[in-house]
């Protein structure tokens, strides 16, 4: 398999895509068409039509998932997850993405669309603004991800809940390691390797250790077998 899993597609200092871009080009390679998935958003026409007109600046033509038969790749983009698997459950689109994708065809995902390649969507940030017949994801990868990744902030008056603390309550009911990737941050996985790209560490977290980042260049498979 081979997928590009990106933090986020807006990033501080940064134009839509324009701090992906540059893995995304490597990524895709001579891929040209590029089937889009447009499900965590509300207003899907205007979703396509904001990223047809970006990726087109890529020379990259964007085609609706009806047409993945003819797709070199896909592309699911972020918005509310909890829509996003719905939406892919109830046109049932699970099973065929995640045929095609273990089949060799490349899979860019950004936010909602990188959480749902793990085994389930139980580490997004989003609220449950509606309900999916299973939190079961695509499973393509081993571990969870938690996309736009904040680190506690000790000037900070907030009394709730931070993302870490989050975290480690998932681990009190799951096995599942986790790995938070913050904004600036990609991950490429090609067969065996799955490489840490991008501007930040990432902080990945296992049940009953202590959590641990990691730098840029780093296999993340190394880690979590």
């Amino acid at each position: 398999m081979r997928l590009l899993l990106i933090s986020s597609s807006n990033v501080h200092g940064y134009g839509y895509l324009d701090q992906p871009e540059p893995f995304m080009r490597a990524f895709l390679g001579d891929a040209r068409r590029v089937a889009f998935v447009p499900f965590a958003a509300h207003d899907h026409d205007a979703y396509m039509a904001k990223v047809r007109e970006r990726l087109a600046r890529m020379d990259l033509d964007v085609i609706p998932i009806d047409d993945l038969d003819r797709a070199d790749a896909i592309f699911v983009g972020g918005g509310n997850t909890f829509r996003l698997l719905k939406t892919l459950y109830d046109r049932d689109l699970l099973t065929t993405i995640r045929d095609r994708v273990r089949a060799g065809l490349p899979y860019l995902g950004a936010s909602a669309g990188t959480v749902i390649t793990a085994p389930t969507m139980k580490t997004t940030n989003d609220m449950p603004i509606v309900q999916p017949p299973s939190f079961d994801a695509l499973g393509l990868i081993s571990f969870q991800i938690n996309p736009h990744y904040l680190d506690p902030n000790p000037q900070s008056t907030h009394k709730g809940e931070t993302r870490e603390e989050n975290i480690h309550t998932f681990l009190e009911e799951n096995d599942t390691p986790v790995v938070g990737l913050r904004e600036g941050s990609l991950l490429r996985l090609n067969g065996e390797t799955t490489m840490l790209l991008g501007e930040m560490k990432a902080r990945i977290f296992r049940r009953e250790q202590e959590a641990i980042e990691v730098p840029p260049g780093t296999n993340i498979n190394v880690i979590l077998r």
